[in-house]
């Protein structure tokens, strides 16, 4: 049986990340298979079309100003910003063992408000994983308050790697800062 630790995060001013504690949240994992999963949900105080705007057509504009001690720049390198696009993540200063990866939008989906970027080039690929899948489903539960979930897909050489939990604790992290950001008049 395949058990995975999710971080709670706190965030404080200017959105640092601070780990917390570590504690098992949601476990969903498919360990028969090559192909695991680790799966994590936060609330945001936010309306659903301005989040799901932010997190993806405005989504390569904001990261870096929100977190540039984790992404400084990222760069749309093939499409127009939608399904099938590539981006290029120009990793900070608090990023190690990884300067850049490129993420494509392998799934994008304006109804359920559902984006999937997958890993194409460099970042977790140069880790021993060969497949490495971030999405986030937006659930609308109040008219200015929405759930997340955030799930990393990934195939792995490497045994009981602590970067899919990593990831969505970065993941959630990002989502705070980005509901803080929103709510703070987005400049």
């Amino acid at each position: 049986m395949c058990n995975f630790l999710y971080m709670i995060l706190s965030v404080d001013p200017p959105c640092k990340l601070m780990l917390i504690s570590v504690k098992p949240l949601l476990t969903n994992s498919h360990c028969s298979g090559m192909m695991k999963e680790v799966k994590s949900q936060v609330k945001a105080g936010v309306e659903m079309g301005t989040f799901w705007k932010a997190l993806t057509k405005d989504m390569r504009f904001i990261i870096p100003k929100i977190v540039p001690n984790l992404v400084k720049e990222v760069e749309l390198v093939e499409g127009d910003g939608g399904l099938g696009s590539v981006l290029l993540f120009k990793f900070g200063s608090d990023v190690s063992n990884m300067s850049y990866q490129k993420e494509k939008i392998v799934e994008l989906d304006e109804c359920l408000h559902r984006i999937s970027l997958q890993v194409v080039e460099g970042g977790h690929l140069n880790l021993g994983f060969s497949v490495y899948k971030t999405t986030f489903q937006l659930t609308s539960i109040g008219e200015h308050e929405i759930s997340i979930i955030v799930i990393v897909t990934y195939e792995s050489e490497v045994e009981e790697s602590s970067k899919p939990s990593k990831t969505t604790a970065s993941a959630l992290a990002f989502i705070k800062c980005l509901e803080s950001y929103l709510l703070n008049g987005a400049s």
